[in-house]
């Protein structure tokens, strides 16, 4: 009997840098475990992938977190700056 697999994606962009692969695991299968099977740290020489935040559809997880059918893995890279602070820096719209 073969063992149950699950599809899913791993994610990751730059201003420069898209990279989307789609993979095919085993069940039970952990979002490290995509990471390391997508081959993102060959193809992004340089990311430090355990010290970067990740998720599922835009809401962080652990690496030891088990993915489901159809999950979309998103490795976060840091804030450049705080998005809070770049509103108030950008000039206000002229009211006609």
């Amino acid at each position: 009997m073969a063992a149950e697999q699950i599809n899913v994606s791993v994610c990751y962009a730059t201003d420069t840098i898209e990279f989307l692969r789609e993979l095919r695991l085993e069940a039970g299968a952990t979002i490290a475990d995509a990471l390391k099977v997508s081959g993102l740290a060959y193809e992004v020489p340089g990311i430090d992938l355990p010290s970067m935040t990740v998720g599922i559809y835009g809401k962080k997880k652990t690496l030891k977190t088990v993915l489901r059918e159809h999950d979309r893995v998103e490795v976060y890279r840091s804030l450049i700056a705080d998005p809070k602070n770049a509103r108030r820096r950008k000039p206000a719209k002229k009211q006609d």
